[in-house]
């Protein structure tokens, strides 16, 4: 049985991701909490750690986009960019053989408009995306052994069972039978099961897919209007959509800004704004479909808020 090397395997992806690919797999996890019990090692021991051993490193670990917007920028790289150096050198020097490093389409951009492909020019305007981006223009700056694989993934937003975010947000609304406001906007954007990302990241392990730059994303993009709606019919609740007009709307998210409201400028946006992501060329190269279609996995999601 191969061993599979993750890092920030106590995180949400991580978690899913251990669960998803033991049984097949030894799963080795990296946490700042390292626990040897539980086969978790510090980033301390990990440097001192056989790689004779290993098939694959998913690099995972990273600070998250702060929505308190608490954080300076020094955090951002220290923890994305500097951490990522580090531990792809290593990689690199050892004899493992796929490194799979976890990025995000914001490194590219936090609005886009038409559909985000990996050709899409890359301009992010957050710390979080820019130290993102310095981390994928590292590892693209490396040559790669003949013997090993290099894939950066740029996953969409990411959700699944007990994943706390805008999804919980909207399921909040319909079940407390609360109306959506914002029937108004015509949005389109995509999302990403992490069952399908945790597909994904198993195929790039075990297929000799060419190194490289991937977007991950479910099949089909939805509207905030159509995500509600799966919303209510998973919990069978009768959804309320109201077209408020958004001179209002902007100035209650404003209010949001400042009071502790479930609404503010942020989630707005996030609500009612376009971002397509196009996962053509992933699945061109592992020549399989995605295990759930977007709707199966909004409702595995939902159904978990439920119980």
């Amino acid at each position: 049985m191969s061993n599979i090397l993750i890092s920030g395997i106590t995180g949400f992806v991580g978690s899913n991701l251990k669960k998803y690919l033991e049984g097949e797999y030894n799963v080795i996890g990296i946490s700042r909490g390292s626990n040897s019990k539980e086969g978790i090692l510090s980033y301390k021991e990990l440097f001192d750690y056989d790689f004779s051993s290993i098939k694959a490193f998913v690099h995972l670990a990273g600070k998250a986009h702060d929505l308190k917007k608490v954080s300076n920028d020094q955090e951002y790289f220290k923890v994305n960019f500097e951490l990522t150096k580090d531990i792809f050198d290593f990689f690199l020097e050892s004899t493992c053989e796929v490194f799979i490093y976890m990025s995000s389409v914001k490194a590219v951009a936090d609005e886009i408009e038409g559909e985000l492909t990996e050709g899409y020019k890359s301009n992010p305007i957050t710390a979080y995306g820019k130290s993102k981006l310095a981390a994928e223009e590292y590892i693209l700056t490396k040559k790669i052994p003949d013997n090993k694989r290099v894939y950066i993934l740029r996953p969409c937003m990411i959700h699944g069972p007990n994943n706390k975010g805008n999804l919980n947000l909207l399921y909040n609304f319909v079940s407390k039978g609360i109306p959506y406001p914002f029937g108004v906007y015509e949005n389109k954007r995509s999302f990403l099961s992490v069952e399908n990302l945790c597909s994904v990241i198993k195929e790039l392990i075990e297929k000799p897919v060419e190194s490289g730059i991937y977007n991950v994303a479910d099949d089909v993009p939805l509207s905030t209007k159509e995500l509600v709606k799966i919303i209510g019919d998973t919990i069978n609740k009768k959804v309320k959509i109201w077209s408020m007009p958004k001179v209002i709307i902007n100035l209650i998210a404003k209010i949001g800004d400042l009071l502790p409201l479930p609404i503010n400028t942020e989630r707005v946006q996030k609500l009612t704004e376009n971002y397509v992501v196009s996962n053509e060329k992933i699945k061109q190269q592992i020549k399989k479909e995605l295990p759930l279609s977007v709707k199966e996995g909004i409702k595995i999601t939902i159904k978990s808020f439920n119980k």
